[in-house]
């Protein structure tokens, strides 16, 4: 899994780092309990302080897509593949109704209006 990162875009490094991640299981590159590269190693290799790395890390735990482990790392979860694809589907839909100008509600109504 190739992990990228651009120093001189807008998004914060770790949301990089976390995106680059979603990205890779959401396309298979990453697959459920394959462990992610260690915290310190990765930043190493992205000339990054371990905390980005770190930070990034625990977005992907708190959106489920991973478990940090002591002693192991970072393990993708038996249900990130799907929750990826979906994750990232909405990312681009969010940025497809900002392109637009369509806000916050009128999306919320759009998806709300699919669901039923």
């Amino acid at each position: 899994m190739l992990i990228r990162i651009d120093q001189t875009a807008a998004e914060p490094l770790y949301e990089q780092v976390a995106s680059s991640v979603r990205r890779a299981i959401a396309v298979g590159e990453a697959a459920p309990g394959e462990r992610l590269p260690v915290a310190r190693d990765l930043a190493a290799s992205l000339d990054l302080n371990v905390h980005t790395v770190l930070r990034g890390y625990q977005l992907l735990r708190d959106e489920g897509l991973i478990e940090l482990r002591r002693g192991r790392g970072a393990v993708v979860t038996a249900d990130a593949s799907g929750r990826g694809r979906l994750q990232e589907a909405l990312r681009d839909l969010v940025a497809e109704a900002r392109r637009i100008g369509m806000g916050a509600t009128e999306l919320t109504a759009l998806v709300t209006k699919e669901m039923h």
